[in-house]
């Protein structure tokens, strides 16, 4: 066999060893059925320190949605971290902008629960089985997590529970909660509104968990008005609606946000000096 052949014959077949050797090696570890039954998350969230989150709340003080959002397509994510507009502030201040949000995700899952709600009992039974349910399947474990700058995003699903009231929502603005974000419900609304806590829900919800709901995770992804919520996230929320800010392009997002809503500022302050409009937080 003419030996110039087999050299170009052994070129090729080198050249394509190399070629698809990356994908070869790219394979993944075939996964173990067994060991996937018990269940496994593939998104595996980042953990952050409290000074981390100070730094990057820096970067956000006093952001608009309408901003972030700018520099949500500035970096590439266009339409992506808008949470749907069902998603709405409970109540407004349209004079301090008390109802606004920045904070850092901190994530809880409640399901629809499989069990059967209690019969008529006695009250002293009723309470033991209430008391029950809360502590066994319906707890808060997400608590302890909440720190300064923290914002609680909640993902439910469609029955008529308040999983948030006027109570528990105090308790976690104790811990530095600075606003609470769900995808569904609520309760005592009059009283969140007295309290003045920043919420952000589709509507109020009437019922307690026990016999409607069960904790599934905490600090896992979850999504909240058709957006992923990864902990650690950044939250920003208006009367425009709710955003959430990838933490690895947080940065970004923020140094093109604040220029935008600086410029914002320049020209409005100029229009309420022709307009002889006396200056608000809006515009300094």
């Amino acid at each position: 066999m003419n030996t110039k052949f087999l050299s170009r014959m052994f070129a090729g077949l080198a050249a394509l060893i190399l070629l698809i050797a990356p994908g070869l090696r790219a394979q993944p570890k075939p996964a173990d059925p067994e060991a996937m039954r018990a269940g496994k998350q593939f998104l595996t969230p980042k953990v952050y320190s409290l000074e981390e989150d100070k730094a990057v709340l820096a970067l956000f003080a006093d952001l608009r949605v309408a901003d972030v959002c700018d520099g949500m397509d500035k970096v590439g994510l266009q339409n992506l971290g808008l949470m749907g507009s069902e998603i709405q502030p409970l109540w407004k201040d349209p004079k301090d902008f008390k109802h606004r949000i920045v904070g850092i995700a901190v994530t809880a899952r409640y399901v629809p629960t499989q069990d059967p709600p209690a019969s008529a009992r006695e009250t002293r039974e009723f309470d033991q089985w209430v008391g029950k349910w809360y502590n066994e399947k319906s707890s808060e474990p997400f608590a302890p997590l909440l720190r300064e700058g923290s914002v609680l995003v909640i993902e439910e699903h469609g029955h008529d529970v308040g999983s948030i009231g006027s109570n528990n929502i105090l308790s976690w603005k104790q811990r530095g909660c600075v606003g609470v974000v769900s995808s569904t419900t609520a309760r005592d609304t009059d009283e969140i509104i007295t309290q003045q806590i920043p919420l952000y829900f589709q509507r109020p919800g009437r019922g307690i968990r026990p016999g409607r709901n069960e904790i599934e995770s905490v600090n896992a992804p979850i999504v909240c008005g058709g957006a992923l919520v990864m902990p650690g996230d950044v939250i920003v929320a208006d009367g425009d609606g709710v955003i959430v800010v990838p933490r690895a392009k947080a940065a970004e997002v923020a140094a093109y946000a604040r220029a935008t809503i600086e410029s914002d500022k320049a020209a409005r302050r100029k229009a309420y000096e022709a307009l002889g409009l006396p200056e608000d937080k809006s515009v300094r």
